[in-house]
This record gives C-alpha cells, structure tokens and sequence, in this order.
C-alpha cells in the first residue's frame, strides 16, 4: 500500500488512536485498488471478507430483493463501510458498486477481528462507530415514517444546502432516480415533489436546486436535529 494511502486510512477516528505496532500489522495484508464506476465491489449475502476504505470516488450501498432494487447510503472520501459484518464475522446485508471512478482500501477481515482482541483504543473506536452508525439509521427510519414525501424531499434540501456551504443555489449530489430510491420514493413521485416545493421557495432545473425563500422553506419542513443532524 502507497505510503500516502497509509497517512489517509491513520487519521480516520478508527484507526487514530490504536498502536503503531498494531496498525501496522493491519495494514500488512492491505492493499489499495482503482476502481472505475459502476463497478460491483460486493453483494449481499457473500462473506465479509474485507473492511473497505474509500480513499476517493463514492460508493452507492444498495440492496435488492424480488425483482427490486434500493439504495441505502453513500459513502464519500474517506470512510470506512461494512464494519459491522467484519466485526461479526457475518454475511454482508447489502451489497455496493462505485458511482464514479473510486480509490478504496481494502483490509483483511480477520486481520481487522484480531487487532480489535488485542487494542483497546481500536475496539472503543469501532463500537463509537457501530454506534453512530446505528443513530444514523434509526434518523433515517424516523424521517421515513414519521414524515410525508415531500416533508422528506423538503429536510433533504435542507440537509444539501449545508453541505454544500449554506449557498441558496446548489447541485443535487445524485441522479434523481437514485435519490427517490434514497427517500423512499418512486422517479415519478420525486418529480411531482419536486414540483410541490415550489410554492415553498424551491425551483428546480435539471440537478440545480435553488431556494428562493429560505424562511418559507424551513417552515414548512421543520427540520429537527434528531433527525437531520449527523453529529447529534
């Protein structure tokens, strides 16, 4: 593995506080692959054999089952994903492809299981993240039951703007077809959302959002950190 691969993988909060002696032995049977897009990485139900690390490009968790297809999550630079099947030792419940051309790590499994017996400072890490992991996904369950699509479509929006740095024009950050499967709506159901934002203060052209009323827009959705804020 490129010593600079080594520096980016250190400073995730995962890996920033174990050993060097220990890193380094996790490290030994790594290694770093380019990946161009759309490119199927692992499929759900295959044993967890490594720990992936998206060093750059994205990466689109979905699942699949009776003909259809959803997507769960996106993991952007630089995160770890499948920490929970490699810890358990247990079969992956989604599967992931590249969306674009993409840069990942990938750690041995059991290499990962062995270092989590022997550092404590590595095995309190990995429980912080399973456990933020698991706040994010009661968040989402909570904006999908507990709100109507277009509530969801509008706290998304929202959620955007601030990555994108508060701007009131801004990129959505994926095609619309896989962003209705992320909100748990349907294409034709994201377009009619989309429409029924507009007296909210939101025009849409293409993949340009812009909200032309930001009171009127945080009134109507009522974002809530519980639900919307990731470091909460």
């Amino acid at each position: 593995m490129p010593d600079s691969a080594f520096a980016e993988i250190r400073n995730l909060d995962l890996f920033a506080q174990m050993t060097d002696e220990n890193f380094a032995a996790l490290m030994r049977g790594a290694y770093v692959q380019n990946f161009p897009a759309q490119i199927d990485l692992i499929s759900e139900g295959d044993p967890s054999d490594f720990l992936h690390v998206v060093l750059s490009g994205s990466v689109d968790l979905f699942s699949t089952w009776n003909g259809r297809d959803t997507s769960l999550a996106t993991v952007r630079p630089i995160a770890t994903f499948i920490l929970a099947a490699t810890v358990k030792d247990a079969p992956y419940l989604m599967s992931a492809r590249t969306l674009e051309k993409s840069r990942i790590a990938l750690i041995p499994s059991q290499d990962v299981r062995a270092i989590f017996d022997v550092d404590g400072n590595f095995a309190r890490a990995v429980v912080t993240e399973l456990a933020q992991s698991y706040r994010t996904v009661v968040k989402s369950q909570k904006d999908l039951k507990l709100r109507t699509s277009l509530e969801r479509l509008a706290n998304y929006v929202l959620r955007q703007q601030k990555r994108s740095g508060e701007v009131s024009s801004f990129f959505l950050e994926c095609e619309k077809r896989r962003l209705a499967s992320v909100l748990g709506m349907t294409p034709e159901n994201l377009s009619r959302a989309f429409k029924g934002l507009v007296p909210y203060g939101v025009q849409v052209e293409g993949t340009r959002v812009t909200i032309l009323d930001q009171g009127e827009l945080e009134r109507f959705a009522k974002p809530n950190p519980l639900i919307d804020d990731t470091s909460v």
